[in-house]
């Protein structure tokens, strides 16, 4: 059951270019740091599986799956979770800003309108 070479060199190749390729964005500017520290976390996480793959087969015989890929499809689940968790927390934060702004706006607005008011006058 253990993994073939090609594979786990694929894989391998596969997790490096990811890590490499999320800090390239975030140095480049084009993805912000508190977004990629789980794609770089699971980055990491699955190099460690390739290279021991009996962890992999561990943590399957732990949760109860029957097989490895069931295991990753878990993950994957549990990946994708997460990052709409941290993506719902981010737009529910911004809504809020956003709103804040508005009334400021709003009120600013209605401040110079006053004051153009009582200009004319």
């Amino acid at each position: 059951m253990d993994m073939l070479l090609k594979q786990k060199v694929a894989m391998l190749i596969i997790c490096v270019a990811i890590f490499v390729f999320i800090l390239e964005l975030v140095r480049r500017r084009k993805l912000r740091e508190e977004y990629s520290w789980l794609w770089l976390l699971t980055s990491l996480s699955l190099f460690f599986l390739v290279l021991k793959y009996d962890w992999l087969v561990s943590i399957t015989k732990l949760i109860g799956a029957v097989l490895p890929t069931t295991t990753l499809f878990i993950g994957a689940l549990i990946f994708l979770m997460a990052l709409c968790v941290q993506f719902s927390v981010r737009i529910s934060r911004l809504t809020d800003l956003v709103k804040n702004l508005v009334q400021e706006n709003a009120l600013l607005r209605d401040k110079i309108e006053e004051y153009l008011k009582e200009e004319k006058s």
